[in-house]
């Protein structure tokens, strides 16, 4: 089916210049022509005309005259004046009157004319669209109003202790989770305090999303990233000329939160003039937007989150003792990755299974041996090193989705053996023992990972450590390395032959 040309209503008292303006637009338009306003006016009435192209000049009345009745009885038409003439007053009152779309002085550059009259066609489609909508929405009320209560049930659900907090059974977050469930639904201050990437954020969300005020709305900042100017507008709003750049009033995120819940990131980084502004809107429950001098009533509940030991900021004299009281009137720790061992496959897993199809993978597995490589390894960037390392993965792996430990980062195979303190890296100064039992567990390291790399190969392994394929077994055997490893029975088949 051909799709229908926008119908454009010339006006021209001019013969000759209707029928060049029709040659010219006919490819693009459903052109019809008037030599006078009577008869353009029959053509509005019989059809459905988008664009109206009148020139200014005609025995019977002006162009924006025309144009001026026209905006009247056919408000949606876009409506367009051509004329030989640039008088200012005519382009004034064609604004004012008429509400014209574009002045089109002549002579007229036909690429430029047919610019013009697509723009005014797309214009008069975007509107038609908007009209819709809001008719839409307004027989649709109801529809909106229950598919917005879905949205937030599942939204609610997504955040619930159960699984939207991923664990093991005997995971070190099981006492976390109780924790957060027992303060979600009551309206205190709570402060999370763990090392960056711990999940604070999806903590603080799950409190929300299991409080009393889940159905409004949740607004987060960091307050580490921004200085104490830009903070305060974000978080208390500022009218405009408040400052240099304020060209506009706008609502910050307490305004935005009120009956909900703001999240404040990073709260041990504010500096000590801005702990007290902050400590005045937490006791009076009130905020003043920047170059306002009304106080504003609000309504939210605070959640903040550090990665310091506020108590010692406190101590130092770094932190205020009122602000932190208020603030902290439940204090919940969140542990660090490498307290929990048993979480990290049950994360991973969950995470690819999540993240397969959002990378073009029909699936993604680990295998054993990557898995305990990842649980070996003592994650400095907890989570979010975490997340980082399995993206990276499910680009490496291919389509295949099969994960082997040769494609982990060289940081994460160096890490010690399951009998060793964890650590990030192979570090001499963490060894412990004699000069030989230092040696040997660096070699053990170095070993494995050469090992793993190339896939447990040892011709290739041998190879780029300058060992003879004898001296590699003989080390492989002391370090009882020989036959740790995970390999397709084939692969094991041809190994053994070696």
């Amino acid at each position: 089916m051909a799709e229908r040309l926008p119908v454009l209503l010339i006006v021209d008292d001019e013969v000759r210049s209707l029928e060049s303006l029709a040659r010219i637009l006919q490819d693009d338009f459903d052109v019809k022509t008037a030599a006078n306003v009577t008869r353009a006016r029959e053509i509005l009435q019989s059809e459905w005309v988008q664009i109206v192209l009148c020139d200014q000049r005609m025995p019977d009345m002006t162009g924006v005259e025309f144009l001026a009745q026209l905006r009247e009885q056919y408000p949606d038409v876009v409506r367009i004046i051509i004329s030989g003439y640039t008088d200012t007053e005519d382009v004034i009152r064609g604004i004012n009157q008429a509400g014209i779309f574009q002045y089109i002085t002549k002579p007229w550059q036909p690429d430029s004319l047919l610019l013009t009259l697509k723009n005014a066609a797309h214009l008069f489609d975007l509107s038609r669209q908007n009209e819709l909508l809001a008719t839409e929405l307004k027989l649709s009320t109801s529809h909106v109003e229950a598919t917005l209560a879905q949205r937030r049930q599942k939204l609610k659900e997504r955040y619930q202790f159960e699984d939207g907090i991923i664990r093991g059974e005997a995971s070190p977050m099981n006492l976390v989770c109780d924790r957060l469930r027992q303060v979600a639904p009551f309206d205190i201050s709570v402060l999370l305090e763990g090392e960056s990437g711990t999940g604070k954020e999806l903590a603080a969300r799950a409190l929300h999303y299991n409080s009393l005020r889940w159905n409004k709305p949740f607004v987060a900042e960091n307050c580490g990233a921004v200085p104490d100017e830009l903070l305060e507008s974000e978080l208390f709003g500022h009218r405009r000329g408040a400052f240099t750049g304020a060209v506009a009033d706008h609502v910050g995120l307490f305004e935005r939160a009120d009956g909900g819940t703001v999240f404040l990131d990073e709260i041990g980084e504010v500096s000590a003039a801005f702990q007290v502004k902050l400590l005045r809107v937490l006791q009076n429950g009130e905020i003043r937007a920047l170059g306002s001098s009304k106080p504003q009533k609000v309504d939210v509940r605070i959640i903040a989150a550090t990665n310091k030991t506020l108590e010692e900021e406190v101590r130092a004299g770094r932190f205020r003792e009122d602000l932190y009281y208020r603030i902290a009137a439940m204090t919940i720790h969140l542990p660090p990755l490498r307290e929990r061992k048993d979480d990290v496959t049950v994360i991973a897993r969950a995470y690819l299974a999540g993240a397969a199809q959002g990378f073009g993978r029909a699936s993604a597995v680990l295998t054993p041996e990557a898995e305990a490589c990842l649980a070996r390894y003592s994650w400095p960037g907890n989570i979010r090193e975490l997340q980082n390392e399995l993206q990276k993965l499910l680009i490496l792996s291919g389509e295949s989705g099969r994960i082997g430990a040769e494609l982990l980062s060289p940081r994460i195979l160096r890490a010690a053996p399951a009998h060793e303190p964890a650590g990030e890296s192979i570090d001499v100064m963490d060894l412990e023992g004699s000069l030989r039992d230092r040696v040997d567990a660096l070699e053990e390291r170095i070993l494995r990972e050469a090992l793993i790399r190339n896939r447990w190969n040892k011709s290739k392994a041998a190879k780029e450590l300058g060992l003879s394929r004898v001296g590699l077994r003989l080390k492989l055997q002391r370090h009882n390395l020989e036959n740790v490893h995970e390999l397709p029975v084939k692969r094991r088949s041809a190994a053994a032959k070696d």
